[in-house]
């Protein structure tokens, strides 16, 4: 993990099924480290966990897992990709969460029935979140989503 102490924590985790336990407690510890916890953490770590579980379910590979948080003063070198819309100079308006993997085909929305396992993940994102979204990078993808903060 990185410092918990900057703007932002990152993780990677190998292509096990233990993975999304680790992930879930090292989100939520941050989130509780920075006093977002009663927030957001639910949903951040609900939401982490279908990522998490997803880039199992299709990748071999490491899977890195970012939290960066709302910075007021503006944006440190590195911490929020130009890409994502909605971010300026100010960085993230709320939590933002990235999950990356190595696979570079983006995620597939499908509609799960009532007796299905999987399939909900990506609807459960896109109703619980501000915004989400997909971008490719040097190998791989990443999913984030951005949660809004109180206040």
């Amino acid at each position: 993990m990185t410092d918990t102490e900057g703007e932002s924590a990152a993780w990677s985790f190998p292509a096990v099924p233990g993975s999304v336990r680790s992930a879930r407690h090292a989100v939520r510890d941050a989130l509780h480290h920075w006093g977002m916890a009663d927030a957001v953490g639910d949903v951040a770590v609900l939401l982490v966990s279908e990522l998490v579980t997803n880039s199992l379910r299709h990748a071999s590979g490491p899977i890195g897992v970012r939290v960066v948080r709302p910075c007021p003063g503006g944006r440190a070198p590195g911490t929020v990709p130009d890409a994502l819309p909605g971010t300026g100079p100010a960085g993230p308006r709320g939590l933002l969460v990235e999950v990356s993997d190595p696979v570079p085909d983006p995620p597939t929305e499908r509609s799960a029935g009532p007796d299905d396992e999987t399939g909900r993940g990506l609807r459960l994102m896109a109703c619980s979140a501000r915004r989400w979204g997909t971008r490719h990078g040097k190998s791989g993808k990443t999913v984030w989503f951005e949660l809004p903060l109180p206040g």
